[in-house]
């Protein structure tokens, strides 16, 4: 994948969107009367709810902004509609590892990574080596406690039932 371009999944754009819409419909009004109230309060330089709010202020301009650009630099990648058993962007990966545990991946792009719920991206040292991966195929990865062999044993572009 070209550097110069930033993917993501049609899921992924819309997290961003609708956090991007939170934040400037319902968190910055909120916080912003929070500051008007504190500051109605008198002397600023000693108050806490004031002096926090104005930083939170500042923190949620910060981030959309930056969502805001973020969201125009995006491509969005639909998922594939040509069954395949290659692993590409977007794809959710069935891999086992030499103890015969199965864990499930999707390969994502890195403004919706999140490890935890098993979304990896694609810039990351195991999303690299998944990619053009075929079901059955074996490959060794180098881990910080170790190599491990891993075996790509599903590939498939559409949501699992139990995935947000």
């Amino acid at each position: 994948m070209p550097t110069d371009r930033r993917y993501i999944t049609p899921a992924g754009y819309e997290r961003l969107r609708l956090e991007l819409e939170r934040l400037w419909r319902d968190e910055r009004p909120r916080v912003t009367r929070e500051v008007a109230d504190a500051a109605a309060q008198g002397d600023r330089s000693e108050n806490a709810e004031y002096i926090y709010g104005k930083k939170r202020l500042r923190e949620i301009d910060r981030r959309i902004e930056f969502l805001s650009k973020r969201l125009d630099e995006l491509t969005v990648v639909p998922p594939r509609s040509a069954p395949s058993d290659r692993v590409y962007f977007g794809a959710f990966v069935g891999l086992q590892d030499e103890d015969g545990v199965v864990s499930q991946f999707q390969i994502v792009g890195p403004d919706e990574f999140d490890a935890a719920r098993g979304r990896i991206s694609t810039d990351s040292p195991l999303g690299r080596a998944l990619l053009r991966r075929s079901v059955g195929e074996s490959f060794t990865f180098e881990r910080p406690k170790g190599s491990a062999t891993y075996t790509v044993v599903a590939v498939r572009y559409e949501a699992p039932p139990d995935s947000d």
